[in-house]
């Protein structure tokens, strides 16, 4: 079956803003919570993700006809852990410290319900092309808000951007300090809330 490139386009470019996973959809927000401290670590696990949820989508879609109903989800769990296994050791081999920054939330990619959610609602029933590009842009919607959150939290928390300091000495000679609370679990979930009422409310507004 042939797609037109309008519904591959559509496939690719709706996860990144009209249906967000994080934002619209309310999936992943945990990992969103935790890792998002510093760009390095939001942009890793970003990427880790896209790759688990790209490769899963493409494979179970390879395998959607030969897949008995009955244990499909096995099927879907042991692709996935396969494909996260072979992320961590990537990550653990090539850059060692930012797996430790990221302790376990790379290997709970597995229980994250953005990857088993597309495994089941898209990937079994659409041809492994499509699949692809749907993983790539539900990942790519994902790691913005990560990206975004991390951006705020690590530029106002530490006065960095990506470990390099950017706020100037004279500036805290003259009494600016860092948002130490921007360090804080509690300030990605308020920045998190605040990205999802500004893009419901554009939403509405469109």
């Amino acid at each position: 079956m042939k797609f037109t490139q309008s519904k591959q386009f559509k496939t690719f470019s709706e996860p990144l803003i009209k249906n967000n996973p994080i934002n619209m959809q309310m999936l992943g927000i945990c990992s969103a919570l935790a890792v998002t401290v510093q760009m390095k670590t939001a942009i890793v696990m970003a990427l880790s993700l896209t790759f688990v949820l790209a490769f899963s989508n493409l494979t179970i879609s390879l395998l959607r006809r030969v897949i008995p109903r009955n244990i499909r989800m096995i099927v879907e769990l042991s692709v996935i852990a396969t494909l996260v296994i072979i992320a961590d050791q990537v990550l653990r081999a090539f850059l060692y410290d930012i797996s430790k920054q990221l302790s376990v939330f790379v290997g709970l990619i597995i229980t994250n319900c953005i990857v088993m959610g597309r495994a089941e609602t898209f990937a079994l029933g659409n041809p492994p092309g499509l699949s692809f590009l749907d993983g790539i842009g539900n990942g790519a919607g994902y790691g913005s808000v990560l990206i975004s959150v991390a951006l705020i939290r690590e530029t106002l928390g530490s006065g960095k951007f990506l470990g390099i300091d950017i706020i100037p000495d004279a500036f805290y000679r003259a009494g600016y300090e860092n948002m130490g609370f921007m360090q804080l679990a509690p300030a990605a979930f308020i920045i998190i809330g605040l990205l999802v009422w500004l893009q419901k409310s554009l939403s509405k507004n469109q």
